[in-house]
This record gives structure tokens, sequence and C-alpha cells, in this order.
């Protein structure tokens, strides 16, 4: 009889394999925190926690309004077809988690340096993840404050133990991308993350030598550090490249499983200065903030590349639709997967492009005929969860 039993057993277990299903017996593993099917599409959204754009609403609140304020954000982000979430855990050389780099974030307590009585990096990511989301991790590399002056920075700031690192300009403080130290310990803060945290992903946005860097004050760094190059531009950008590659060397070490990924300016160079740009007029990444979006794609220091094309179908001097296509082609043939950057805070404006909702599912209509494009991000969080110009109600149509 047990042998009769066992193989009775034996044989339903090859039906169910054959018809491609298990009895209940695996559920009892939680599920994975993330989608294994590496062609699903990123729907995305960036939460800015600098100058409490979107998450805390304000400063000072306790700790469980700051908790409910995010799950119930999670919540209606899900429900709307969101699966990632892009949450800013560096806005100025500081943290929404305790640091033994860098100071706690004014954007929790209204205080630099104040504890808020918990870490919620780690409660942000443990609620991400219960819901089957991604959580990715947002730096902002190179800017030290948002105010001006070192004098008013906790003693334990790195731009107060190192002043020789900061460049003061548009009366914010900056770190020095052509000071190597000033680089590695941006890098470091960033690997305590890695390091510490259960992520998702390594995100980096579009500040690196800043914009208006014609005044960027660099001059005496540039004659210490320059070896061999003449040329300042190339220099900068000589930095910048070092910064990522060194980074991106740093968490494939440490987590190879996590995607590290940047979103530049949305136009590398234009074609009045650089044959193969793009047909726009724009500002340049690469001639204003030194970013070479194309060396990071075609070296592959990076997972993914995020453009941020916050400009509208039929925008002359950027259109959304030359711009995708000219993404498309710098990534195709490559590994770097391309997400993205719609500007849904423009929705809502009385500008005839952006007055209804109509502008953003068309870029992602657009987006669905390029195979490259593997996804969207959208800035930020507020728009969406506002429903500004309907954009809420259009994407959960959009999406589910």
């Amino acid at each position: 009889m047990a042998l009769r039993y066992f193989l009775s057993c034996f044989v339903l277990v090859l039906i169910f394999i054959q018809a491609g299903s298990l009895p209940n017996m695996a559920y009892a593993q939680a599920p994975s925190k993330t989608m294994s099917d590496k062609e699903k599409e990123v729907r995305a959204v960036w939460i800015s926690t600098v100058y409490n754009i979107d998450w805390p609403s304000r400063s000072g609140l306790t700790a469980a309004a700051q908790k409910k304020e995010f799950t119930d954000m999670l919540d209606k982000l899900h429900a709307m077809g969101i699966n990632t979430v892009f949450v800013q855990v560096r806005g100025a050389s500081d943290a929404i988690y305790p640091s033994k780099l860098v100071t706690w974030s004014r954007s929790l307590t209204g205080k630099e340096g104040k504890s808020p009585g918990y870490d919620p990096l780690s409660f942000m990511i443990e609620e991400t993840h219960r819901r089957g989301m991604e959580f990715h991790a947002w730096f902002n590399p190179f800017r030290a404050s948002t105010g001006g002056s070192i004098k008013e920075l906790p003693q334990n700031h790195p731009a107060k133990q190192h002043p020789e690192w900061v460049v003061p300009h548009d009366k914010k403080l900056i770190f020095n991308p052509g000071i190597p130290e000033a680089r590695q310990h941006i890098i470091d803060a960033i690997m305590e993350v890695v390091e510490n945290y259960d992520i998702d992903g390594v995100h980096l946005d579009d500040y690196f030598y800043p914009y208006g860097e014609d005044t960027f004050q660099d001059d005496r760094t540039f004659a210490i550090y320059k070896g061999s190059m003449s040329n300042k531009a190339e220099w900068r950008r000589n930095n910048i490249n070092a910064f990522v590659q060194d980074l991106h060397q740093e968490i494939t070490a440490e987590k190879n499983e996590i995607d590290f990924g940047i979103s530049p300016f949305g136009i590398w160079r234009n074609s009045r200065d650089d044959s193969t740009g793009s047909d726009t007029t724009g500002n340049s990444a690469y001639d204003s903030q030194y970013a070479d979006a194309r060396s990071w794609i075609r070296n592959e220091w990076i997972d993914y590349i995020a453009p941020q094309l916050y400009w509208s179908i039929g925008f002359k001097p950027a259109a959304y639709e030359k711009l995708v296509d000219w993404w498309a082609k710098e990534t195709r043939g490559t590994s770097v997967k391309l997400y993205i950057g719609h500007g849904a805070y423009k929705l809502g404006s009385n500008t005839t492009d952006w007055k209804s909702s109509d502008a953003i599912i068309r870029q992602l209509q657009l987006n669905r005929k390029y195979p490259e494009v593997r996804g969207s991000i959208f800035f930020s969080a507020k728009t969406l969860l506002n429903n500004t110009a309907g954009i809420g109600n259009r994407l959960t149509q959009f999406y589910n």
C-alpha cells in the first residue's frame, strides 16, 4: 500500500509539472522583492526629499506621521501601476538614514544633523518591497549644501571638515569634482548605503558640474590636478568619467545584482556642435555639466540611462520625439537599458503643450514604438498623487 501511495503521488507531481503548475507548496516562501523578468517595463517615480518636495510633506513631523505619509504614497502609486520608486536618500551631502559619513537631512526634522528617532531608509525599503515594488536609492552626488555658508553647517558635516573640497556657487555649496579625495568621499557615502541596505539600485541625478558652470571657480584645482591635460573642459569631463567608472567598479564588486544608473540632462550634445548629436538647440550636458553619457554607455559603466526629456512632442528647440529616437539609437546594441525621464511636473500649466495629461500619454505611446525604451520615470510623485490634469487617472488606465 505504501508503495502504491508513493507512486500515485509521484504521478500527480509529474502531471502538475507537465501542466506548468504545482500545488500551493511554494507559497510558503515570501515572494521575491523584485521582478525576475529582465524585460519588465519600469514604471517609476522620483520621490524628492530635498526642500520637502515630495516627502515628508514638511519637516518636523513625528516619525509616525512620516511613516504614514510614505505608506499612503506607496499604496496610491502602486494602485496607479507604478512598480518602482527612486527615493532621494541624499539631497545635499546629507542622509535620511543613520550615517557615519554625512549628517541627518534637515528635511526630516527641520534641523540638519538632528535624528528623526528612527531609520527612514530601512522603513521605506521594507514597505516598498512588501508591495512587490523596487526601491532605488537616489543620490545627488556633488551638492554639499543648499545653503551658501559653511559656518551654518554642523561640526561633523563633510564640507565643514574639508572646506578645501567646497566651491561656493549660486548661493549653494558644491563639492569640487576636480579633487580626487572629494570624489572618493562621495563614493564612500554611496557605498555605505550599498553595503548596509537591501536596495535594488543606485541612482544619480543630473548634478555633476553645476548649471552655470562658466562661473564655477576651479582654476586653482585645474592647475594642481590637470596633469598633462591642457583643455579644462576635457579635464572636467575626465573627472566625471573617473567618478562614474570608480563608483561602478565599487558597486559591482560589492553587489553585482543591483542596478546602477544615471539621469542626465536630456540633451547630450546639439548637432550644431557635434554632427552626431541631436537635432536640438538647448543646453548640452556634455558642454555644460561635463557629463559625457555617451562614454558611460559605450564603456558600459552603467546598467541604465534615464535622460530627462522634459519637453513636449513637437517642441522645436528640443522635441521629445527627436530625443527619444536619438537616445534609442545611442543605446542600441549595448547592454545599457534606456528609461525615459518625463516632466510630469509641467502638467496643468498655462502652456498649450502641457495643459492636458495627453502630453504624457502621447509620450508613453511613442515610447512603445522603440524596443530600446524599457520604461519611464516621472518627476515627481507629488504631481501624480495630486492627479494634476488628471494624470493619475490616465496612468491608471494606461498601465492597468
